[in-house]
């Protein structure tokens, strides 16, 4: 071989491992990507059963309907989503609508997730290529008849669902279109702080406003209400809350504190600037009517504030402060939170009865957590420490009564 040819021999393979290294490195930065909003999407929440294999499915989602099982979604061929196209995958998320034409139950935020990009959704699917096939079999819902028919669908999507695509505000600026298109898609928060229908679906006009998340009785506050909303919260104070799961505003407990571990805590600073921008531009509104609201007599309220107090000053001072001031960075203030005073009391309830346990996170490896009271104090009791929490330092929510109490006791 002449040396003239030997150089040219070499300069091509040395350009095809160029190229060959070049596509790799775009296959990796794909998956990457694929990982990072896969977390935002919360996807390994749902889709996961405790103490099984990730992307595995298996964990009951409780609906009023019934219970819906979430699917396998490792790339196992049989049992996951493994012969699923890059199409396929797009159209579920997009559609609702799995391989040959199977209708999705709306407990897959799809209303929300519609409007994904197919960029993006081209980045998850290729990450959950990646991750370990799992051969665990996709277990059957339990829905109640009618709604275990799934062809009843079809009237359900023709009511309350269009497959969208997210458009930007030219008006507005890069880092609120970027929140705008995260809150709305991928975060899909609607699913939780929206209230929801007889038939289970959130109402554009209302969207934001709050909702008792169904069957788990865990109030997602609204993030739009001129009382109740974010408008008073700075944007750093946000963004503290959705990495470490705590603010100088308060702290998250029940479902969103598992929303802060598995995905906010992973947000970059960038995005969580975003959404922090996007959410305090929402229009603040009135908050709703509750079905749960209740009239409480003032001689019945003024007895649950006298014996409230009593129990504050023994059970909750020593922590909280004396005027609900909290302390900093380890107990979250009572005074001035709006999630104390929200319209629906079921989250204090909840938390003085079976305790606050904030999950660690990488900025806050080390939370402070609060025990249960549910043994220590009876229901006319926890009625009444909630109501002093509730209508004391300017805080303005109404009394609660111990049948509320006896209902969350029960789990109802």
């Amino acid at each position: 071989m002449s040396p003239r040819r030997f150089r040219g021999m070499l300069a091509l393979l040395l350009a095809f491992g160029a190229l060959a290294g070049a596509r790799a490195a775009d296959d990796a930065a794909l998956v990457a990507k694929g990982e990072y909003l896969a977390r935002i999407g919360d996807c390994v929440s749902c889709h996961t059963a405790q103490g099984g294999e990730p992307f595995a499915g298996g964990r009951g989602i409780p609906t009023p309907f019934g219970t819906v099982y979430a699917p396998n979604i490792t790339p196992d061929r049989a049992h996951g989503i493994g012969a699923w196209s890059a199409d396929d995958f797009r159209r579920a998320l997009h559609e609702g609508m799995a391989p040959g034409g199977v209708l999705l139950y709306p407990a897959f935020p799809y209303p929300s997730y519609t409007y994904v990009t197919r960029e993006d959704a081209d980045a998850i699917y290729a990450y959950l290529r990646t991750v370990k096939p799992s051969a665990r079999r996709n277990r059957e819902n339990d829905l109640r008849f009618p709604y275990s028919v799934r062809a009843l669908l079809l009237g359900w999507r023709g009511l309350y669902f269009e497959p969208a695509t997210f458009e930007p505000d030219p008006q507005r600026s890069a880092a609120w279109n970027r929140g705008a298109y995260l809150v709305q898609g991928l975060g899909h928060c609607a699913a939780c702080h929206s209230p929801r229908n007889a038939m289970g679906a959130t109402d554009a006009d209302s969207r934001y406003a709050g909702g008792l998340i169904p069957e788990q009785n865990w109030y997602a506050p609204s993030l739009n209400s001129a009382e109740s909303g974010l408008g008073t919260w700075s944007e750093d104070e946000i963004v503290e809350l959705l990495k470490t799961g705590r603010s100088p505003r308060g702290a998250t407990f029940g479902p969103m504190s598992e929303v802060v571990f598995h995905s906010l805590q992973y947000l970059t600073d960038a995005d969580a600037r975003a959404i922090a921008t996007y959410l305090k531009s929402l229009p603040q509104q009135p908050e709703p009517p509750s079905s749960r609201d209740l009239e409480v007599a003032p001689s019945l309220a003024a007895r649950l504030m006298a014996r409230g107090g009593e129990i504050y000053g023994k059970e909750c001072a020593s922590c909280h402060g004396d005027r609900g001031e909290g302390v900093a960075g380890i107990y979250p203030p009572l005074a001035g939170n709006q999630a104390v005073a929200a319209r629906v009391p079921a989250n204090p309830i909840r938390i003085v009865m079976q305790g606050g346990f904030q999950v660690p996170t990488a900025a806050n490896p080390r939370p402070y957590s609060m025990p249960s009271f549910a043994d220590r104090l009876s229901d006319d009791d926890v009625a009444a420490v909630v109501t002093y929490v509730r209508r004391s330092w300017g805080n303005q929510g109404r009394a609660v009564l111990p049948d509320e109490v006896k209902l969350y006791r029960s789990g109802e």
